[in-house]
């Protein structure tokens, strides 16, 4: 399969929010993201994710019956997802893995490979912390914890 030359990655994700100050005050204050611009009017607000220009995430004021729960993926480091479900308890938040074994472990898919960890928004919106990994995939050990992937790397 060949990569369309013009498509090099994802810029921007929009979602829709029920209450627009609240999940201003999540992304903005809980996660860090940069706002990048407000429409108090259109009940809209922009931020940052990876910096200035490097991509963005839209948040639109919507009835809350018209809130459909999401899912989207911050690209992170393997650093920062070993400290991830730590970060997300300091911020009050619940840290949950793909397998749902009740822990905060975050969980490598061996088919990419990666390493990612989840969590909810005040909307039930799906986060995802991700980073990918080093080695050859290997969709045969299905999703395993960080300990036994490295140990396939290096056995």
């Amino acid at each position: 399969m060949t990569r369309h030359p013009i498509i090099t990655g994802l810029f921007e994700t929009h979602i829709n929010v029920s209450q627009l100050e609240t999940s201003m005050q999540f992304y903005g204050e809980v996660l860090g993201l940069e706002l990048a611009h407000l429409e108090e009017q259109r009940r809209i607000a922009f931020y940052w994710m990876g910096g200035r220009g490097e991509s963005m995430l839209g948040l639109w004021e919507t009835p809350p019956a018209e809130v459909a729960r999401q899912h989207f993926a911050f690209r992170s480091t393997l650093e920062g997802l070993e400290k991830a479900a730590s970060y997300l308890k300091d911020k009050g938040l619940q840290g949950y893995n793909f397998l749902g074994d009740g822990t905060d472990r975050p969980m490598v898919f061996g088919w990419m490979p990666a390493l990612a960890l989840y969590f909810r928004d005040p909307d039930g919106h799906s986060l995802e912390f991700i980073t990918m990994l080093e080695g050859k995939a290997r969709p045969d050990v299905g999703v395993i914890s960080l300990e036994d992937w490295q140990a396939l790397q290096n056995g």
